[in-house]
């Protein structure tokens, strides 16, 4: 046995100690999300960071997550306790490693996020597990990329992974790695970014391991649980700050993937004195296409927004979830029945989480109050054979659009929101990878809400097919219904657009969750994102922001005479 250092007895209960060790904590998320980017072989990954890493302690519960995607908390944390149901801790060796992704067998939240967790142990002891979770580009299915919005059931969205073993005592079962890989579009691409997760978990348990060696494992338990009590108190503190009472919003998908009625989300809170209740009464039925949240994602979509909302600085763990009760009916568009589809879900999420900052304007005061963002996160996916290598290549994206206005600032431009937090492909890497040319990629001049504080302005994103055999697939939202609404009388965002051969006497508009489109060569998509919101009425802003948005091209002048006054 080796023995603690002196200083390990000692509580960690002053500021600066749990500020110290939060860190810390956050330090080997950091690392760990670094070792994965830096690593990893498709462009998702190591060019977009749409990957996510996190620290469970023995009993599953959630010590520390990376600053990555908001939305693979729920798949982390639901794998978590999926792999505890089915492998019980005596049985779980050192050197095991887990692999799942399933919305309904793992309490994942779509397929191509595909979970890794590693046990970490210290003297014979299970103590702590290190987790990521990465979305990779394709994992089998009807459509290259395994999302789409007409799918109709999760059978269709590609390969599903319950909790099992990948790796027994060190071992990789290097049949299994094969079987999952053998059902995507690109084997070789996944069974390298597979191994590449299994090794940055590796890394992590290293670095949990070096923290016990240094602290001594009592000791960091024992910060561990004063970490999640803190957490706990400090939520209970904010909430204890607002007004009691219910609170109401809605807002609205265009369709549930298939085309039909729009579907509102909807959610009522209830503040009282021991917590939050998000009830989702109220929201549409289970969607025939895949625009489905499973609960999972929901919880996930919740906490962010609590989070940013009421402190944005709360430490993600365990402590933040104790606070916050969720309703959401079965069979509903917010916690759907299997086999429901699930691919799309991230765009149902965004209008969750949009859903809930609509909720708060009731509660909060001017200053923190923030007009809808674009609330959408749409996705482009082409798909076609590599030119060097057997296989297909599949490439994804999800786009940003413009932010929400503040009481006291523009919205960002050409931002993601919510729930997502990838990084754009750079053209040079989309056009050195794929047979796939950019025509144009650009902000578009009066696309966010007018007001005495501007929206953020939406994306314009035209790619051109280089070659043979491209295949394209979006999925998009708020092209016809949905809206970024404008506050305190600023005007909404402008709509999405999809876009085929844009300018060209073979123009066509799209619907927002088309896929399977055959491209010849020469042919372009054009997407158009969202704007956001605006906050304020528009002929109050200052006549100085009016002519540097003329300036700068991010209005017109007839925008500037017709919304603002200027020159009238």
């Amino acid at each position: 046995m080796r023995e603690s250092k002196p200083a390990a007895g000692a509580a960690l209960a002053d500021p600066i100690g749990m500020e110290v060790f939060c860190n810390r904590l956050l330090s080997i998320t950091e690392d760990m999300n670094n070792t994965l980017v830096r690593a990893s072989f498709s462009t998702n990954i190591k060019e977009r960071k749409d990957c996510s890493v996190a620290l469970f302690d023995a009993a599953g519960r959630l010590v520390a997550q990376g600053t990555q995607i908001p939305l693979h908390l729920g798949s982390l944390d639901g794998a978590m306790g999926a792999i505890l149901r089915a492998f019980p801790a005596a049985e779980i060796r050192d050197g095991d490693v887990f692999i799942c992704n399933d919305p309904y067998l793992a309490d994942g939240s779509h397929l191509p996020d595909i979970n890794i967790v590693t046990p970490v142990f210290w003297e014979g002891g299970l103590r702590f597990f290190a987790a990521n979770i990465a979305h990779h580009s394709d994992v089998g299915g009807a459509v290259p990329g395994s999302i789409a919005g007409g799918l109709k059931s999760i059978f269709e969205e590609g390969i599903r992974i319950p909790a099992c073993r990948i790796a027994r005592a060190g071992e990789v079962d290097e049949d299994m790695l094969r079987l999952i890989c053998a059902n995507t579009r690109d084997p070789e691409e996944r069974i390298l970014d597979l191994r590449v997760q299994m090794a940055t978990n590796r890394r992590g348990a290293a670095a949990v391991q070096g923290l016990i060696r240094q602290m001594g494992l009592e000791a960091v338990l024992r910060s561990v649980e004063d970490v999640i009590a803190y957490t706990r108190r400090r939520l209970l503190n904010r909430i204890g700050e607002l007004k009691q009472g219910r609170y109401t919003f809605r807002s609205d998908l265009d369709d549930d993937g298939m085309g039909g009625d729009p579907v509102p989300i909807q959610v009522t809170l209830t503040v009282s004195g021991d917590g939050l209740h998000f009830d989702f009464e109220g929201s549409g039925r289970q969607a025939r296409g895949a625009m489905n949240l499973p609960y999972n994602a929901l919880r996930a979509s919740v906490y962010y927004a609590v989070k940013a909302l009421l402190d944005p600085d709360l430490a993600p763990n365990a402590g933040l979830f104790d606070p916050i009760r969720i309703s959401a009916p079965v069979g509903t568009i917010t916690n759907p029945e299997h086999p429901a589809a699930v691919g799309a879900r991230s765009i149902t999420a965004q209008k969750v989480a949009g859903a809930i900052f609509g909720a708060f304007r009731g509660l909060l005061p001017p200053e923190k109050i923030m007009a809808s963002s674009n609330d959408c996160c749409p996705a482009i996916v082409f798909s076609g054979r590599w030119r060097e290598r057997p296989g297909q290549f599949v490439y994804l994206e999800t786009l940003g659009g413009g932010a929400g206005a503040r009481h006291d600032a523009d919205g960002m431009d050409a931002v993601h929101v919510h729930m997502t937090n990838t990084s754009n492909l750079p053209v040079e890497a989309l056009e050195n990878e794929y047979p796939l040319i950019m025509d144009e990629y650009a902000l578009i001049p009066d696309s966010g809400g007018a007001g005495r504080t501007r929206g953020g302005l939406a994306i314009a994103k035209q790619i051109r097919a280089a070659g043979p055999g491209i295949v394209f697939s979006a999925r998009s939202d708020s092209h016809t219904v949905g809206v970024a609404s404008g506050v305190a009388g600023g005007g909404d965002g402008r709509r999405a657009r999809l876009i085929r051969n844009h300018g060209g006497p073979q123009e066509e508009v799209l619907f927002s969750k088309t896929a399977n489109i055959a491209l010849a060569p020469g042919e372009s998509v054009r997407i158009e994102t969202p704007g956001g919101g605006g906050y304020g009425p528009a002929p109050e802003r200052p006549r100085a922001l009016v002519e540097r948005d003329l300036a700068d091209g991010k209005i017109s002048a007839a925008a500037a005479r017709e919304l603002y006054g200027y020159g009238a």
